[in-house]
């Protein structure tokens, strides 16, 4: 089984029309359902500056944003019905990460856009996705603002570190691992042992995946390099078009501030995330 039912968030960055193609190309791929979910939030404004600015202006804002909402809902429609899946078009309200979370819920799939530093306009845009992975209870799937995917989940690359999110990441994954034509189970500097990644590293995840009919083999690498920039480099060298991991091992917070897996490939990914937690 694929995922039939799909979200996606759409709104009015420079990267969300890739996002929208991807996800209407894999609509196609697996026959889903596609609803498409727009968030009609306030702009960041500091409270010292609110006061400052009068009804006319505000109610002049809430207009643009109303348009905004209206012209990425007709470029849905026109886009999904050219790529003739069946869609449906949602505007919700309220702060971006809570209003996705609680739709994300009814749905086997979020599709949603890695945060791009130079488009942050709403209040809540930083914590997109991290907050929407931590909140959501469902599979994520995160596409770069930068590049376009022609082909996802055809070559995967499983991070595997032997952890409680990795696990869960994998068995949510599962109908796309299925679905590849290759999955390579990758573990960067290996920990042997039960508590660990196993004698052989990823060996026991790649048998697991096998008897569910994944085409799957394990590899490893020890490497100096950050964890997260090691993945990168071996998905490109593999010509990966999806990553499967799982997020925040340790708790958010120390990641943010200390640096973690997680934190570097929402920053730096460059190519498409599946994950949960």
């Amino acid at each position: 089984m694929v995922f039939k039912d799909i979200l996606v968030h759409v709104d009015n960055s420079k990267s969300s029309p890739a996002r929208l193609n991807a996800a209407i190309r894999l609509a196609q791929t697996w026959d889903s359902k596609l609803t498409g979910a727009y968030v009609l939030s306030q702009p960041y404004l500091p409270a010292y500056t609110e006061v400052q600015i009068g009804p006319d202006i505000l109610e002049a804002q809430a207009k643009e944003l109303k348009r905004n909402a209206e012209e990425a809902g007709s470029a849905f429609r026109k886009t999904t019905d050219q790529g003739g899946v069946n869609a449906e078009w949602r505007v919700l309200e309220g702060m971006t990460v809570e209003a996705l979370a609680i739709q994300s819920r009814y749905f086997d799939l979020a599709i949603v856009g890695q945060g791009d530093p130079d488009e942050y306009l709403f209040i809540g845009d930083r914590e997109m996705p991290d907050g929407l992975i931590m909140t959501s209870g469902r599979p994520v799937l995160i596409i770069p603002f930068v590049g376009t995917f022609e082909t996802i989940g055809k070559n995967i690359m499983v991070a595997w570190d032997g952890g409680q999110q990795a696990s869960r990441a994998v068995h949510d994954a599962l109908p796309v691992l299925k679905a590849a034509n290759t999955v390579t189970v990758m573990v960067v500097n290996p920990k042997g042992g039960r508590q660990g990644t196993g004698d052989l590293p990823g060996a026991d995840m790649a048998a697991h995946l096998s008897r569910h009919g994944v085409n799957a083999e394990a590899d490893h690498v020890i490497s100096d390099l950050d964890p997260g920039d090691t993945l990168l480099s071996r998905a490109a060298d593999k010509g990966i078009d999806l990553l499967v991991m799982g997020t925040y091992g340790h708790a958010r917070w120390t990641e943010l501030i200390l640096g973690g897996v997680t934190n570097h490939m929402l920053k730096h990914m460059t190519v498409p995330v599946l994950t949960s937690h």
